[in-house]
């Protein structure tokens, strides 16, 4: 496959009928370029991890904290040292495969002390490793109550923190659902970006190619690779059947390139 865009399978989503390490084989057979985590590799043998990792040969980008049962907790104040017990906990994970980057979760939780509560959590992570740390807005319709639900929410918290190596995840499907003008929205915030996924929307399911879909990848790519990002993309997606059966999207993006 040409260079001019890499797909990172999302362990999260995409084999989940199959055991963990299973599912790393799977991208590694399916032509995929590199893996993104949930949260499910800091459950493994670190050594038996590592071993398929290299059978793999295929780099792990990124990471979650642990998810749980309120997609994190790290802008729940009550939770503050479960927090950064979680952050701690990915970050040797993260060191242990060669991730680049670490996702902190804000968790479904609302009140006064839940920003404040983030950005000391996002602080305590940012001081505890040399890793990209990632934000990520999740529209209300995937997580009713998740606390980071807002692109410009997201951008104004980079601003106050103020750290190179802090960035956002740039869902396309959540800044669809939330927004609206997805192309538009990543336009206006390339520069905040460390990393983007994809998937289609309204049913995030296999992205979607041509005049007909909601977001036509075969338009949005191109741009946001214009705008100036040129890191994988990483397929958070359910799939509508088998993921092989579904990758016609990306063997159609990959004989219309240039």
């Amino acid at each position: 496959m040409s260079q001019r865009y890499r797909f990172s399978a999302n362990t999260g989503f995409l084999w989940k009928d199959r055991p963990f390490l299973n599912r790393l084989r799977a991208a590694a057979a399916a032509g995929f370029e590199a893996l993104e985590f949930h949260d499910e590799a800091q459950a493994e043998d670190p050594a038996e991890l590592a071993e398929v990792l290299a059978a793999c040969g295929l780099p792990v980008l990124g990471l979650n904290v642990r998810m749980g049962d309120t997609a994190g907790c790290a802008a729940d104040p009550a939770r503050a040292a479960e927090a950064w017990r979680d952050i701690d906990a990915a970050l040797r994970c993260a060191a242990s495969v060669g991730a680049g980057a670490v996702h902190v979760l804000a968790g479904r939780t609302e009140g006064p002390g839940a920003e404040a509560a983030y950005k000391r959590a996002l602080r305590h992570a940012l001081d505890a490793s040399d890793r990209v740390i990632l934000i990520e807005p999740i529209c209300r319709a995937a997580i009713p109550g998740y606390f980071l639900n807002s692109l410009d929410q997201a951008r104004r918290i980079l601003r106050e923190i103020d750290h190179p190596r802090l960035k956002i995840m740039f869902d396309c499907y959540h800044i669809e659902t939330e927004h609206g003008d997805v192309a538009a929205r990543f336009r206006e915030s390339a520069a905040d970006v460390g990393h983007v996924q994809i998937a289609s929307v309204p049913t995030r399911a296999e992205p979607q190619i041509g005049p007909g879909a909601v977001v036509d990848y075969a338009q949005l790519l191109p741009a946001i690779v214009a705008a100036g990002y040129h890191g994988a993309f990483g397929c958070e997606y359910r799939p509508a059947g088998t993921v092989e059966a579904g990758l016609g999207w990306r063997d159609a993006l990959a004989g219309a390139r240039t």
